[in-house]
């Protein structure tokens, strides 16, 4: 008697297939081949197969450009997981009727466009703005403080809109983690800084990876927050590739410019599957 084989599952995922493909691959496909292109006298493309844009991409200027587009991402990085590690460890830690409100007030943000939420910040922080304002009013400054249109606005406005992002993943971590580790490390001499550092720190760095991904990755991209925060001032990638796009028509070299982006993060996440797999088969070892 012949098996039957069941096409039911298969079909189910006929529309994502369909949108993916429509949507993401071809698209991806189309910015890959125009990446070889030439550009052409007046803007356009011109059919001719190179590589001088991904040649291009290493000149000074551009490597410059790296070179501060990753000097924030890591800075933004670094602070939100500062932050957001002690965050994450107290709404784990919290009891549970206290843990969805704290959680509640970390999603908040995501109710809002983080376009809005930038203009917000710039309301705060102009010259005429409420923070100037009220600190004038009470005599703490003289003259109003240059708060926006600068590296410390660009960097603050990264640091507030990917916060989230790095709580989350963190919290989600810390949650998982087994108290007896805790108190096996209590029950053996170590200290709370040691068990934290020994236990605590090495069992949540599948977390820590995966909330810095998601911190740094963005952070390369976001180029509405120092356009608008930063004047304009601080150029990173997400910088670069608008301009290549709708300001210099050279598309060749901001489709160049995008498929390194593309391949960076992908790069990212195989290294976070590796750490997060290596870690998962350690504690089934343990």
């Amino acid at each position: 008697m012949k098996k039957q084989i069941n096409f039911g599952p298969i079909w189910t995922l006929t529309p994502v297939t369909f949108w993916l493909l429509l949507f993401l691959f071809i698209p991806l496909l189309l910015i890959l081949v125009v990446s070889f292109m030439k550009r052409g006298t007046y803007g356009g493309i011109e059919w001719t197969f190179t590589f001088e844009n991904y040649v291009r991409f290493f000149e000074p200027l551009y490597l410059n450009i790296i070179y501060t587009s990753v000097s924030i991402a890591l800075i933004t990085t670094a602070v939100c997981l500062l932050f957001g590690y002690p965050f994450a460890y107290i709404i784990a830690r919290a009891p549970i009727k206290h843990r969805t409100l704290l959680l509640f007030l970390i999603v908040i943000p995501f109710w809002t466009n983080s376009l809005i939420r930038t203009y917000a910040w710039i309301i705060l922080l102009r010259t005429e703005g409420v923070i100037n304002t009220i600190l004038l009013k009470i005599g703490i400054i003289a003259e109003p403080l240059t708060l926006l249109y600068n590296s410390g606005a660009t960097l603050l406005g990264f640091i507030y809109t990917l916060f989230p992002f790095a709580v989350l993943p963190l919290f989600a971590s810390i949650e998982k983690l087994d108290n007896s580790y805790l108190e096996a490390a209590k029950d053996l001499g170590a200290r709370p800084w040691q068990a934290f550092l020994n236990v605590t720190l090495p069992l949540t760095l599948p977390g820590i990876v995966a909330s810095s991904i998601l911190v740094f990755i963005p952070t390369l991209g976001l180029f509405f927050i120092s356009d608008l925060m930063g004047g304009a001032k601080t150029m990173i990638i997400g910088n670069l590739i608008k301009n290549q796009f709708l300001t210099a028509r050279d598309w060749p070299f901001g489709s160049a410019a995008s498929i390194i982006l593309m391949a960076v993060t992908l790069l990212l996440i195989v290294f976070y599957l590796k750490v997060s797999g290596g870690k998962t088969d350690e504690m089934r070892v343990k």
